[in-house]
């Protein structure tokens, strides 16, 4: 059986192993988690929560912490600079000084944010036990946006066995968390930032399309519109990136139906990434590829910021947090300047 290019990304990451924050440390899953990465040294891994909790939790697991920094935030030597830089960062909003202190004080994924933001560690995985909205919030509030791509949006990686399509199997599918209408701006910034993703991530040439129930022109609708807005976007601001659109889900991925559809487009039957016109259709799709093929993802993964950090399904298992943990690690190989 083939080696799992998902798996194949541990070595990666333990070649220019960086320090990634996990901030539910009072879970269990993720206390057992972040032993396991620290054993086979994919990331250094610092767990926020109170201590003593933490350290029950391990034992209750008989999970050693050893490699495994245990930061309590309120015991923080610079928590207050924290308070300060959220504060600055949300004044604007109408939150006061007690506020920001009274929020740092119970939600520890936006001091794990912060964190980053001071130099203090390269990217986050939280969201065991917070929704994606807070853990979207603490990325957005915390951490600058890359300027080109202009848009906060999440992504899944996603790999199925036994697959001829994409890349053998591999894929990027976005948006399927974060926006639930996406203009065409924000259409061109997530097709830019995955395309960035699948080459750092595993080093192959981007080729994505823009998906619609549209092949070039076989229909007519205000999405068609907004997909086709977002190429001439994209064509302008990364003219060197592999981009198609409007392209139906059969005609992006299956040669012999690209061939029908779309003949010259150097990009329909062999797309590897793959961008859904709102919400509903990136959501339902990734699930139903998950279930129904059996496919091993990984998201959603937080695009636009520029530090790394990743949700989590509050299902999660440890598998799925280990593999956030990777991908979180080796995007922070590539972290860009706030």
């Amino acid at each position: 059986m083939p080696v799992s290019r998902i798996e194949s990304l541990k070595d990666k990451a333990r070649s220019n192993r960086k320090k990634i924050i996990l901030p539910e440390g009072e879970d269990s899953r993720i206390v057992e988690a972040a032993s396991i990465v620290a054993r086979e040294k994919i990331a250094d891994v610092i767990l926020l929560g109170d201590k003593e909790t933490v350290e029950k939790n391990a034992a209750a697991k008989s999970v050693k912490l050893d490699g495994v920094e245990v930061v309590d935030p309120l015991k923080h030597p610079r928590f207050e600079e924290f308070v300060t830089k959220y504060y600055e960062r949300r004044k604007a909003k109408g939150i006061s000084h007690e506020d920001a202190r009274a929020h740092l004080t119970e939600n520890f994924v936006t001091v794990g944010a912060l964190m980053i933001r001071f130099g203090l560690a390269d990217g986050f995985v939280a969201g065991a036990s917070h929704p994606t909205a807070d853990v979207a919030r603490a990325a957005l509030y915390c951490l600058e946006l890359d300027r080109r791509v202009g848009v906060l949006s999440s992504s899944f990686v996603v790999e199925l066995d036994n697959c001829p399509y994409g890349e053998k199997g591999l894929f990027i599918y976005a948006d399927c968390g974060i926006i639930p209408d996406p203009g065409p701006n924000q259409l061109a910034g997530i097709a830019m930032a995955c395309g960035e993703l699948i080459n750092v991530l595993f080093d192959v040439e981007p080729r994505v399309a823009l998906l619609s129930y549209s092949t070039k022109g076989s229909a007519k609708g205000r999405s068609i519109d907004k997909v086709k807005a977002a190429l001439d976007i994209i064509k302008e601001k990364d003219p060197a990136l592999a981009v198609d659109g409007e392209l139906q889900g059969d005609a992006a991925v299956v040669p012999e139906v690209a061939a029908i559809k779309c003949k010259d487009s150097k990009v329909a039957g062999r797309a590897n990434v793959l961008v859904f016109p709102n919400l509903d259709a990136g959501n339902i799709c990734y699930k139903l590829t998950q279930r129904l093929g059996n496919a091993r993802v990984v998201g959603p993964l937080l695009m636009g910021p520029r530090r790394p950090a990743s949700d989590l399904s509050r299902g999660c298992g440890l598998e799925e947090i280990i593999d956030a943990v990777t991908i979180t690690a080796v995007r922070a190989q590539r972290n860009k300047e706030m």
